[in-house]
């Protein structure tokens, strides 16, 4: 279960509440780093996004403490990071969220499962899938619950 995941965008406040709109959820500061927030999907599993500024980066501590931050001001702003994340909207409200936000939205074929690839900011990808989406990702990926977790 993945109950948050962080992605870095140059307009973090915008981008939060289109998240938090998107997903019907709200929006919070994010107290570890400036100009941070968390968009709490309002969920059973308290899912949430953290939202960083552009060139966040998370480093070790050096000692036995948290995580740091620090900034990259070479950042290209794009990443293989990203979420396929269940979504109780249409197609339509999807594509509706992405025009109104001047972003890209796709829905494609993963192989036996479409997602909609939105785009954040035309930079960050998260997979949207519907109810009936999701249904057939789950679908597809019941098989794995029964295999061997023998290592590759």
């Amino acid at each position: 279960m993945i109950h948050h995941y962080s992605i870095a965008v140059s307009n973090t406040k915008k981008v939060a509440d289109i998240l938090s709109r998107l997903f019907e959820g709200s929006v919070s500061e994010f107290g570890p780093y400036k100009n941070s927030y968390m968009v709490w999907l309002g969920d059973e599993y308290g899912t949430a996004i953290e939202v960083y500024p552009d060139g966040t980066e998370m480093i070790p501590d050096t000692e036995n403490g948290q995580a740091r931050f620090a900034h990259n001001a070479t950042h290209s702003g794009f990443t293989a990071t990203h979420a396929a994340i269940s979504i109780k909207r249409t197609r339509e409200e999807i594509y509706t969220f992405a025009k109104e936000s001047g972003w890209r939205a796709l829905e494609l074929s993963r192989g036996e499962f479409n997602v909609i690839e939105f785009w954040i900011e035309n930079k960050v990808m998260i997979e949207l899938l519907t109810p009936d989406m999701a249904k057939n990702y789950l679908a597809v990926t019941d098989k794995y619950k029964s295999i061997s977790t023998t290592p590759v």
